[in-house]
């Protein structure tokens, strides 16, 4: 979120950041604690003709969360309902999924949910940018620069880009996980203390459920 929201109000854009909760919401890298965003507006104080287009940053715990929400979900059909711009990447597009705008639409996304757009009734196409009508999507951080300059042009009202359908087949699954992230994995730092102290508290819980139970 933190790159294309910068690039968005350089750009001179007035930007909100709508979460399910007020506050300061913590980012994730990867299953890393990351920094914190402070909130402007819930789902709740929020209303899409307020706005002029959708931003559905990636990420993988966030998307999940957000694709669960009712309220997530209704404020992206409203968006996607009257042709407002969206923009998303990596696991974004799990939100529109589960919001039901796939079918007869192409994008990309992370790889590693490419089967689930496609069951959703989607064409997926592994290529750094689509742009499909009032949607571009990218694949995820890989592909950060080509989708900031993709996005930039769809909220500033650039006409439609030719659409690569590749005839309507998606792109073939993928044979193996990209190697960049799974050789990232053994770089990441042990878990913290208080992960540790999290995950104590959390187990004993468990324990005193099950005993409680039994």
């Amino acid at each position: 979120m933190t790159v294309p929201v910068a690039a968005l109000r350089a750009a001179g854009a007035a930007v909100d950041i709508i979460s399910l909760r007020r506050g300061r919401i913590r980012g994730m890298n990867l299953h890393e604690p990351a920094g914190r965003v402070r909130v402007s507006r819930t789902l709740d104080e929020a209303t899409p003709r307020d706005y002029d287009g959708l931003l559905i940053p990636g990420g993988f715990i966030n998307p999940d969360l957000l694709r669960q929400s009712a309220a997530a979900r209704e404020f992206t059909r409203a968006f996607d309902a009257v042709g407002k711009p969206i923009a998303t990447l990596c696991h974004g597009p799990w939100l529109l999924a589960s919001a039901g705008r796939m079918r007869g639409r192409t994008l990309t996304s992370w790889p590693g949910i490419r089967d689930d757009l496609v069951h959703a009734g989607a064409t997926w196409l592994d290529q750094e940018v689509v742009r499909d009508g009032n949607w571009v999507s990218s694949r995820g951080p890989q592909d950060i620069a080509p989708f900031v300059r993709a996005m930039r042009d769809l909220f500033a009202g650039a006409g439609p880009l030719p659409v690569q359908t590749g005839q309507g087949e998606s792109s073939p699954q993928r044979e193996t996980p990209p190697q960049l992230t799974v050789g990232a994995l053994k770089w990441l730092p042990r878990p913290s203390l208080r992960g540790a102290a999290e995950l104590a508290v959390l187990d004993v819980s468990i324990w005193t459920m099950r005993r409680r139970h039994t």
